[in-house]
């Protein structure tokens, strides 16, 4: 056990004593001032002998032992386990909440209190069915309801299973009154998902539907729906599906224009994207349209009006991608120590475009490299966004 370890253990269990301390002697009714080593007095010294001889788990059954359980001390119970869940030792924290809601002592508040600490126990260790027990519990109890309701709608996400998810989260909002519509929409979408994987297109494209019916903006559910759509080679529908995107949130066309370019190309319709693209070049939508109009304008016009196009896009809003392209159509011309120079600003964008982290979370500020549709930090849905500005769009 670490120098630092023990001193954080010290730190904790040194006030319970003390507060035992003052809460026995409070107590007493019949001091003994020449008693020095009274049995509490034994017993915290125990307790720390425990400790410093690197037997943490001792010393916690003796402190624990001596702070009596009654409604005076439930508080500092409640309190000890949780600073060891917060630590990251949940065994412990078990223990004393398990500890706690054994003593008969306990009101109806208290207990519903120590069997919420309980459960938050068993989800940070990942006993989730057995936090859904205490919680559901606790819900039949009409304790913590709204906290309760949190827990529930969060473990039925782990678990997946979305009709729970949707059923408690509506039992939120409507004690909370807040609108979640935007987490329910992702919950169809979810359940959209393992219908297509049990290929069910049809029930993937309803629940889809029911999806935007939620939320209208939801971006998500046009772009599933597409893939749906594209799976089944009905790439019209997967292109008015694509094309809505842009008025649903116009930072997600980089998600959209890949599966543009696949869809126009199967119907042998490029030169239709070609105008749907400058369209959205005018709008300064980012930099994806602008380098996808130009590898067709490079197909249809030649390399050196592909160049012009980038050039003046990079004059109004400069971006790393767009530089490493007009660097990747220079070097196509270029010979001698120019291309060598050339290669070598090539080589360092390409490395920048490489490792760059192109989403980011507008809620905690969590980056990644892939879109997330529910932040894998903060657990919201639908934060996190592709980036803007120089390194991004």
């Amino acid at each position: 056990m670490s120098p630092e370890y023990l001193f954080g253990l010290v730190v904790i269990l040194l006030p319970v004593a003390a507060l035992s301390g003052w809460y026995y002697g409070r107590k007493s009714t019949k001091p003994d001032p020449g008693n020095a080593t009274s049995g509490l007095s034994q017993d915290y010294f125990k307790g720390l002998n425990y400790l410093l001889n690197d037997r943490p788990d001792k010393a916690i059954e003796v402190f624990v032992k001596v702070l009596e359980v009654d409604s005076d001390t439930v508080e500092t119970h409640l309190a000890l386990g949780n600073l060891f869940r917060r630590r990251g030792e949940v065994d412990r924290a078990i223990r004393i909440h398990q500890n706690l809601i054994a003593r008969p002592a306990l009101d109806r508040e208290q207990r519903g209190l120590a069997l919420l600490e309980l459960g938050l126990d068993y989800m940070r260790s990942g006993l989730l069915d057995r936090a859904e027990s205490l919680f559901k519990e606790l819900s039949q109890m009409g304790l913590h309801e709204r906290q309760v309701l949190r827990h529930l709608v969060d473990i039925y996400q782990q678990e997946q299973d979305w009709d729970e998810a949707l059923d408690h989260i509506r039992r939120l909002e409507r004690i909370t009154g807040e609108d979640m519509r935007t987490v329910r929409a992702h919950f169809y979408c979810e359940k959209a998902i393992l219908a297509t994987e049990k290929h069910d297109p049809g029930g993937a494209l309803r629940l889809l539907d029911r999806a935007l019916k939620e939320d209208r903006k939801c971006v998500r559910a046009r772009l599933l729906a597409a893939d749906v759509h594209v799976a089944n080679h009905d790439y019209t529908a997967a292109i008015k599906q694509l094309r809505r995107v842009e008025h649903q949130d116009i930072d997600f066309l980089p998600e959209a224009i890949p599966r543009l370019v696949t869809c126009y190309s199967a119907i042998g319709r490029l030169d239709d994207l070609a105008g749907y693209l400058e369209t959205l070049s005018e709008l300064h939508t980012g930099i994806t349209p602008v380098l996808v109009l130009a590898e067709l304008t490079a197909e249809r016009r030649g390399l050196e009006a592909a160049k012009n196009h980038i050039v003046n896009e990079l004059r109004t809003r400069p971006t790393i991608r767009g530089i490493d392209r007009l660097i990747e159509y220079a070097l196509v011309d270029a010979d001698g120590e120019t291309r060598e120079d050339l290669a070598l600003l090539k080589e360092t964008t390409r490395r920048l475009v490489e490792n760059r982290l192109s989403y980011q979370c507008a809620t905690c500020g969590f980056s990644a490299r892939q879109l997330h549709w529910q932040c894998p930090s903060c657990k919201s849905w639908s934060t996190i966004k592709p980036i803007q500005g120089i390194e991004g769009e």
